[in-house]
């Protein structure tokens, strides 16, 4: 499986934060339309990505809950057809959520630098450090260290759980 190096954080101002990703990065921006849905999965998570153009990705990973860098272990699956795939998991394994985002991309060496708009959560970071075949991940949690500084992410601003969990959390009227 793929393995990168993740940490979320809460934004609190996504002007200043995306002109610190763009003195960083040595590509992007490049803006992102995602409608991510959940499906029942006993091991790790399953989401079927929507992109919004026809075309979607069938992402499962395992992640612990934790805030700071944390290995995810991943598979990703491209499909032409994220409606009838998305009908075909629901049917067969159920929902447990949905989110949807604007996403701004950047890169910075290995390492992707998402900042996300959730529809009722607000304002995101993600950091994902993609690690080489056998690297070890000690390597990437200093990548994930310094990049963290040096867009100043606070400890008190990491984010432990998935953004599904959080939604899910949400007070109801």
């Amino acid at each position: 499986m793929a393995r990168n190096i993740e940490i979320k954080a809460r934004v609190a101002d996504p002007e200043v934060m995306a002109e610190r990703a763009a003195r960083i990065a040595d590509e992007g921006p490049w803006a992102i339309e995602q409608d991510d849905t959940f499906f029942a999965c006993r091991d790790g998570r399953l989401k079927l990505r929507d992109f919004g153009n026809g075309s979607g990705e069938l992402i499962f990973y395992r992640r612990p809950d934790q805030a700071g860098p944390g290995q995810s272990e991943y598979r990703i699956t491209p499909t032409e057809d994220p409606d009838g795939l998305r009908a075909v998991l629901t049917d067969a394994l159920g929902t447990t959520g949905r989110v949807r985002k604007r996403r701004i991309l950047y890169l910075a060496d290995r390492t992707r630098i998402h900042l996300d708009h959730v529809e009722g959560l607000g304002d995101f970071l993600e950091l994902e450090v993609v690690l080489a075949d056998g690297e070890s991940s000690r390597l990437g949690e200093a990548d994930a260290q310094v990049l963290m500084e040096r867009l100043h992410i606070a400890d008190d601003d990491l984010v432990e759980v998935a953004y599904v969990d959080l939604l899910a959390d949400r007070p109801t009227d």
